[in-house]
C-alpha cells in the first residue's frame, strides 16, 4: 500500500495537516462517507446540492484515517488531512497511483459526441480485439467489458475512482488496449481527469443536456476540454467529424501537438491527408455499403449497420483504428461481422408477420430524425413510431422532437420514457408544442399499450421504430423502477397477436 506522501506526489499546491504523509497508508480510497470502512481516505467531494466537508465527520466515525478536501476541517489530530485546490483532480491523480497506473498498460481510445458514441466505441473494440487476438476492454452507455468478465453499465462514463478499478480489472486480464464513451458530464466533473488518451473522437453535437450546461456554447465548450488539453492530458491524436459544423470549429483549434483526422460523408469537408470519407453509399433495411477514401487508398466497405448515420460512425471507428496503429485495409474487411450494438437500431427478432419492427436509443431531434430518415428510405410502406420524452430533463427539446418525429413518420404514439418525478400530464404538455400535424400523432401514456397500438395498426411493408429507450430494461418512475424491455414487450406482444390469429 502507497503512503499518502506517494498518493499525492503528482498534485501541486497541497498541504498536509494531521497524521504524517509518509507514514499513512490508506487500504482504500473512497468518495461516499456512507461506504467507509476503517482504513479508508475519503475524498469530502462538492455535489450539485452537497458539499463533501459535511460528511467528513461521519467518515471518521466510521474508520476514515484520512481526508482529503479542499480546506483544512476540524477533525481529530491522528486523522491525516491534505488540502487540495480540487478534490475531483485530487481524487482522479490519487487513483492512478493507488491502482498502480493501469491506463499506462494498453492504448485509452475515448469518444465523445452526443450521438453515436456506444456504436463508435463497439465497432472500434471489436474490430481491435480481432487484430490484436486479445481481449479490449470497453466503458460505455450498455456495458462493461472488463476483459474476464463483462458487467452491466451504471453509468456512461463512471466517476474517476470507479474508471481505475475497472481499468486495473482490464491490465489484470492482459486486455490489448481499451475504448470508451465520454459524456459531457463527465468532462465537467473531472472524471476523465489526466487520462492519458492515445486518440480522441468527436461524433457531432446536437441538443441535450441542456437543463445541465444552459446553452449549446456551454455544451460544446465543455465537449471541447477532451481535446484542449485543459483536463491535464493531450492527446495524441483527435478524429472528428467534419460534417458537424462545431466538429469543423473544433478541427480548427486543436492543440498543434494533436494530429487532425477528419472524416465525414462530404468529401469537401474531409480534404486533409489524413481525412476518412465515404463515397458510392447504398443503404438498405440490411446495412450499408460504400467506398472509404483514406490515407490506406479506397476500400470496399459492407457493413450490417443501416443508415447513413452508421456510415458516419462505422467512418469513425475505422479512423480511429488507424489512428491507434492498428490496420485500416484489415478493419474495412473485418467489419462486415460486426452484428451491431443492442438496442441501436435493433431488428426485433423472431417476428411472423410482414413488417418490421426496430428498437433504438434515439432520444434527441437528431437522432430521431437521423432514425427515422433512415427508415424513410428503406420502408415500402408506411413508418410508424413509438416515441416519449424523459422526466426532469430538458424541456426545450420536447417540442423538438415531436416535430422531428413527424416530418418523418406516417403516424406516431408519444408515450412514457423514464418519467421519472415529473408528472407525464407535463412531459405531454411540452411535447404538445411540436405538433405540426394533429391528426398524425396520438399520445397515450402507457407505455406497452403504446407499444400495442403500433403493432395492431402495422400493416404489409411497413416498419415500426421503438425510440427512446433503446438497451435499457426498466422504467423510471417517481418512487420506484419498474422492468420494462422495449423488445421484450414487443416479442410477447407479437406472440399473443400470432395466437390470436390462430
Amino acid at each position: 500500500m502507497k503512503t499518502l506522501k506517494e498518493l499525492f506526489a503528482k498534485i501541486p499546491n497541497l498541504q498536509f495537516a494531521g497524521t504524517a504523509p509518509e507514514t499513512c497508508r490508506p487500504k482504500t480510497l473512497i468518495t461516499d462517507s456512507r461506504r467507509v470502512v476503517p482504513g479508508a481516505l475519503f475524498f469530502a467531494m462538492d455535489g450539485l446540492r452537497t458539499s463533501g466537508r459535511d460528511f467528513a465527520a461521519d467518515a471518521v466515525r466510521r474508520g476514515a484515517i484520512a481526508v482529503a478536501a479542499r480546506e483544512r476541517l476540524d477533525l481529530p489530530e491522528n486523522v491525516a488531512q491534505i488540502i487540495v485546490p480540487s478534490v475531483s483532480e485530487a481524487v482522479a491523480v490519487a487513483a492512478r497511483e493507488f491502482f498502480g497506473d493501469p491506463v499506462n498498460a494498453f492504448p485509452l481510445i475515448g469518444v465523445t459526441g452526443t450521438n453515436g458514441k456506444t456504436s463508435v466505441t463497439s465497432i472500434v473494440r471489436f474490430l481491435m480485439a480481432k487484430q490484436t487476438r486479445a481481449p479490449w476492454g470497453l466503458i460505455g452507455t450498455v456495458r462493461y467489458e472488463l476483459g474476464r468478465r463483462s458487467i452491466p453499465s451504471y453509468k456512461t462514463t463512471p466517476e474517476s475512482l470507479d474508471l481505475m478499478a475497472l481499468f486495473a480489472e482490464m491490465r489484470d486480464a492482459n486486455c490489448a488496449g481499451a475504448a470508451m464513451e465520454v459524456s459531457s458530464h463527465a468532462i465537467d466533473q473531472k472524471r476523465v481527469f489526466a487520462l492519458p488518451f492515445s486518440v480522441v473522437a468527436f461524433t457531432n453535437l446536437t441538443q441535450d443536456h441542456i437543463d445541465y450546461h444552459g446553452d449549446m456554447e456551454n455544451y460544446f465548450a465543455v465537449k471541447s476540454r477532451l481535446f484542449d488539453g485543459s483536463q491535464g492530458a493531450f492527446p495524441r491524436a483527435a478524429v472528428i467529424n467534419a460534417d458537424d459544423a462545431r466538429g469543423r470549429r473544433l478541427l480548427k483549434k486543436l492543440p498543434p501537438q494533436t494530429r487532425a483526422i477528419p472524416f465525414g460523408l462530404n468529401e469537401k469537408n474531409t480534404m486533409a491527408s489524413d481525412g476518412f470519407w465515404a463515397e458510392r453509399i447504398s443503404l438498405s433495411s440490411n446495412g450499408s455499403e460504400f467506398t472509404l477514401n483514406c490515407p490506406a487508398g479506397k476500400l470496399a466497405v459492407k457493413t450490417q449497420l443501416p443508415g447513413d448515420y452508421n456510415v458516419s460512425n462505422v467512418l469513425c471507428a475505422l479512423a480511429l483504428v488507424g489512428a491507434v496503429g492498428g490496420d485500416v485495409r484489415q478493419a474495412a474487411t473485418d467489419i462486415a461481422a460486426f452484428p451491431g450494438v443492442p438496442g441501436r437500431m435493433e431488428r426485433v427478432p423472431e417476428n411472423p408477420f410482414p413488417f418490421d419492427v426496430f428498437v433504438d436509443y434515439a432520444h434527441t431531434d437528431d437522432a430521431l430524425s437521423n432514425a427515422l430518415g433512415m427508415l424513410k428510405k428503406i420502408t415500402r410502406g408506411r413508418v410508424l413510431a413509438v416515441f416519449g420524452c424523459g422526466g426532469n430533463r430538458d424541456r426545450e427539446k420536447r417540442p423538438k422532437m415531436v416535430r422531428a418525429v413527424q416530418n418523418f413518420a406516417d403516424f406516431s404514439w408519444a408515450t412514457s420514457d423514464n418519467p421519472r418525478k415529473e408528472p407525464i400530464e407535463q412531459i405531454f404538455d411540452d411535447m404538445k408544442h411540436g405538433v405540426i400535424f394533429p391528426g398524425k400523432i396520438a399520445f397515450e401514456p402507457d407505455r406497452r399499450r403504446a407499444i400495442g397500438l403500433a403493432l395492431d395498426a402495422a400493416n404489409e411493408g411497413d416498419c415500426i421504430l421503438i425510440a427512446g429507450k433503446g438497451h435499457e430494461t426498466y422504467q423510471e418512475f417517481a418512487d420506484i423502477t419498474l422492468p420494462f424491455d422495449d423488445k421484450a414487450v414487443v416479442q410477447k406482444l407479437l406472440s399473443l397477436r400470432t395466437h390470436r390469429i390462430i
